[in-house]
């Protein structure tokens, strides 16, 4: 049986589904909230909560990472957004939200062209560390060759690269590329690398080293990479697909566990629970982070695809403002649209299908429903 299908003649075409398209299905045992464990290890590092916050300006300041750490997540900074190139980003940041729409493009390429500075990088980082969190910082491949010995100089417990894309086998005329395996082997930190949207890619990306592989692929609120480039994952697929080559490169390592990372469209409570049932270890979620009160883009969400200097590849987006950090974690909600208590949302999802942990869940039965997909 194969899910192709004829696209034209000369074109076939796999079918793919978003996390709208499916949904859980109840075992024959519920379980009691508070009998479900949403804990998450990678490498050292212990988590109560299987978040990690997105690098993104609107989402991730050195407080607010600090403020997830302590609820029991992990916020990643983006080490090459504004705290890593003013001294003082808040007045910019202000300056941000209340850009016109038809001019917030070209005005944040202006205030990202500022230079990445070293030393901020460092002190960032510290403020996190002195905190007592775990440590995490984001670059993009094209810097990380530049910039990784301040990050691991620095302290960073857990090293994130992540781009739009990222592949394991890079080809350039113009430029030695990143060797993934070798800087992974050398380096004293694990090593998180993304998107991958394929079990072949990420199965590559698993043989580099790698401690974590993000899955996603323009699917984020603040992309519009399907748009600008033609390219797009539906995640539920994208996800499943990377837990497969989790599965089969566990057994040709010899034992060795890749962390399957969903990252891009997760933005509601049911995006979350759908995502671990088809197979992730954990989350990263900016959009649904960005509603926090607390959220440096007050209320507005961006990306670094939104000020590329050539090519755009993303949009500020309004995303409002539903409550604090705590309640967009842990209720309680005050609304039935999935924006509120991400975590007792999962909780309760696991216990109404009788699962006790993640790795349980990861089992459940899905079914594909029969709704339209908004994707």
């Amino acid at each position: 049986m194969t899910n192709e299908i004829e696209i034209g003649r000369g074109k076939r075409g796999r079918r793919a589904f978003t996390f709208d398209d499916i949904a859980v299905v109840p075992s024959r045992r519920t379980r009691d909230p508070e009998d479900v464990s949403t804990t998450w290890q990678i490498d050292a590092y212990h988590f109560d909560l299987p978040i990690m916050a997105a690098p993104m300006d609107s989402v991730m300041s050195p407080q607010t990472a600090i403020t997830l750490g302590k609820f029991g997540g992990l916020g990643v900074l983006d080490l090459e957004g504004l705290w890593t190139r003013y001294e003082d980003p808040t007045p910019l940041l202000a300056e941000i939200e209340t850009l016109d729409p038809a001019h917030s493009t070209a005005r944040m390429q202006e205030i990202y062209s500022a230079p990445i500075k070293a030393e901020l990088i460092t002190q960032r980082l510290k403020e996190i560390r002195d905190a007592g969190v775990t440590v995490a910082g984001a670059l993009s491949p094209a810097r990380t060759q530049e910039f990784y010995k301040t990050v691991v100089d620095a302290g960073v417990d857990l090293f994130v690269i992540r781009g739009t894309t990222v592949s394991a086998e890079h080809v350039s005329s113009q430029a030695e590329p990143l060797n993934l395996k070798r800087f992974i082997y050398e380096l004293d930190v694990p090593v998180i690398v993304g998107g991958a949207a394929s079990y072949t890619a990420a199965l590559h990306l698993m043989r580099t080293g790698a401690a974590g592989v993000l899955v996603g692929f323009g699917g984020g609120a603040a992309h519009t990479t399907r748009t600008t480039l033609g390219i797009h994952v539906p995640m539920a697929t994208a996800v499943a697909d990377v837990a497969a080559a989790r599965r089969d490169y566990l057994d040709e390592s010899g034992g060795r566990y890749v962390h399957v990372i969903a990252d891009g469209g997760v933005g509601r409570s049911g995006d979350l629970v759908k995502a671990f049932a088809c197979g992730a270890d954990a989350v990263m979620i900016g959009a649904a982070l960005a509603r926090a009160e607390e959220a440096p883009g007050g209320g507005f969400h961006w990306g670094p695809e939104a000020h590329h200097p050539q090519l755009p590849r993303g949009e500020r987006v309004q995303v409002g403002t539903a409550g604090t950090l705590e309640e967009i974690l842990f209720g309680p909600g005050r609304q039935a649209d999935g924006t509120l208590n991400l975590v007792g949302a999962l909780k309760r999802a696991m216990a109404t299908t009788g699962y006790s942990d993640l790795k349980e869940f990861q089992r459940i039965e899905v079914v594909v429903s029969p709704y339209e997909s908004e994707n």
